[in-house]
Order: structure tokens, then sequence, then C-alpha cells
């Protein structure tokens, strides 16, 4: 297992270093200086040159990246003040450091993130498991029908409806917003509550089929056979036998879900309003905020390959046959 881990951190490492290099280049192919955006309306060559000094923009591109890196690690000095390590720089148009306003950000994202994947993994598991021990009958077959129509929703229009049903129309629920779960647990779960419904509809649907489908692949291995010849319990046979079994295939493809997801939370973080890192990436791309745009690309990928490792480490201890090594 340690093997492993420092494997796939050393990996991902490598993964993080060429993302920045590509965002970071990518950025400077641009026409545009990005001092300008900083600068304001009403900038005079001075003051543009007052900027490049400040951020760092007139040393070479190369060296721009460098001292980045460094600053990661180390931190930097800047006008506006010292930015202490993990350091992405000071943000071209605020002039606010990038990791304050990310840890500010992102406890929104995350709440999101985990709640939607409680909400989808819980129900659609659930209904999947469900039909799978009840196939052939109408309950598979409305699970299954319900899926298909789920699976078909967006984010973009089944929020406005729910918003519209739940809050304008009934007022049953409040409108969605973020509260700090230390500050008062009830009010952060009822104003994600909605956009959590609304953003794992989809994924829902799709871990009902697969879930079922990979449950009845499961039930009709010989080792479940051979556990009921020997007259086990059903129940037993079902959980311990083939639901662990089956649990493979859909933990692969939560691997790859999470980026969906963290996706999905973009789209739903303009929905609903909320600020978080969806909607500070796509600020920070409109504007060509690069510290920020770095920052948020840099954080979100750390956070997709940490639960990847996270998932391949599951292997093991789904299935004592999977070596890691």
């Amino acid at each position: 297992m340690l093997r492993f881990l420092l494997r796939r951190t050393l990996g991902a490492s490598l993964i993080l270093l060429l993302i920045s290099a590509f965002t970071f280049f990518m950025f400077f192919a641009i026409p545009q200086d990005p001092a300008m955006l900083a600068c304001g309306k009403n900038c005079t060559p001075d003051a543009l040159a007052i900027i490049h000094k400040n951020l760092g923009l007139d040393d070479p591109v190369p060296v721009q990246y460098w001292n980045f890196l460094i600053g990661i690690f180390q931190g930097r000095d800047f006008a506006v003040g010292h930015c202490s390590a993990p350091c992405f720089g000071v943000s071209f148009r605020t002039d606010e450091m990038v990791w304050d306003t990310i840890v500010d950000r992102f406890p929104t994202t995350l709440s999101l993130t985990i709640g939607g994947l409680v909400v989808f993994l819980f129900v659609g598991l659930g209904t999947g498991l469900l039909a799978a021990a009840k196939r052939g009958t109408w309950l598979d077959k409305g699970f299954s029908s319900a899926s298909l129509v789920l699976s078909s929703m967006q984010i973009y229009f089944l929020g406005p409806v729910c918003l519209g049903l739940f809050v304008y129309s009934t007022g049953w629920l409040d409108k969605p917003k973020y509260v700090p779960f230390t500050d008062d647990a009830a009010a952060w779960f009822m104003g994600l509550l909605i956009p959590w419904v609304v953003m794992s509809v989809i994924f829902t649907a799709n871990y009902t089929r697969m879930s079922r489908s990979t449950m009845i692949e499961q039930l009709q291995e010989e080792h479940v056979r051979a556990a009921r010849a020997k007259g086990m319990p059903k129940r037993y046979v079902f959980f311990r036998y083939a639901w662990r079994g089956s649990l493979i295939p859909i933990v692969t493809i939560l691997g790859m879900d999470i980026s969906a997801l963290l996706g999905g939370g973009m789209v739903t973080e303009l929905t609903f309003g909320l600020s978080g890192i969806g909607r500070l990436a796509i600020d920070s791309v409109n504007f060509k905020d690069l510290p920020l745009t770095m920052g948020v690309m840099l954080v979100s990928a750390a956070f997709i390959i940490v639960c990847n490792i996270i998932v391949d480490a599951l292997y093991a201890v789904i299935d004592p046959r999977v070596r890691l090594s």
C-alpha cells in the first residue's frame, strides 16, 4: 500500500506540474496585456510600468513561471504584502491573495460535491439493488424507466423548475444559499438541499442502471450459486457475495464521475447563485486573471487526483484479489 501511494503521489505531482505549465504558457499566448486589467480604464504608461514591476510581469515568461512554482513552497513578496506558502500569487483584478480567495470559496464547492455524492450514491445504489432483487417485477420496470427519463435531464433546466416549484410557487423551501456548517448545521443542510438533489439527478439515474446490471451479473456467478446451494440465507448471499463483487465497476466509474461532479457543481453554482470554486473559475477566465486561474485549476486538479487515488486504494478493500503493487 505504501509503495502504491508513493508511486501515485509522484505521478500526481508530475500531472499537476504539466497542468500548471500548460495553463501558464497558454495564458501568455493571449495578445492582451494582463496588467491592463489591473490598471483600469484611465491607465497611464507610468502606472502600467509600476503594475508590471509589482506583479513581476516585466520578467521573462519562464522566470515568471519559476517564481510561481517557488512561491507555492516558499511564499513570495508583492507590493500588496507578503504571500505565505502556498502562494498562488495576487489577483490581477482584486489585488487579493489567490489562496485566501480559494480558501474562502472552497467550502461551498466542497459541500456541493460531498452532498451530491452522498445523495446519488445512496439513492442510485439503493434503487439499483432493489431493482435487481425484484427483477422482472413492476418495481424493476418502474425504476429502469425512471432512470432513463432522469438521465436526459440537465441542471440548467431542472434547477429553475425546482426553484419555481418549491421556492417561488409553494414556498416550501427557502432560496438556496450557503451557510457554513459550523455556524448552523440545519441552515447549511436546507440551503443546499435543492442543489444537491438537482445536481445528483443525472448521476442517480446512471448508478441505478449500473448497480442493477452489475448486481444481476453477479447473481449469476458460480460462487454465488454455490453459496445458495449450501443453504445460506438469501439476504446474506445477496449482500456478502453478490453486492460486494458488484462494487468494483461502480467504484471505477465513481473515480471518473468525481471530475464530472465538479463540472456539474460549476453549472449548479451559476444556476442557484452560489459563490464557489466553479463561479470563481469562470470569473477568472472572463477577466483573464492568470494567478486566480492557475490557483483554481491546480486546487481542482489536486482534489480530483486525490479522490482518484482513494478510489483506487478502495479496490483492495472491496476485493482481496486485487493487489495494489
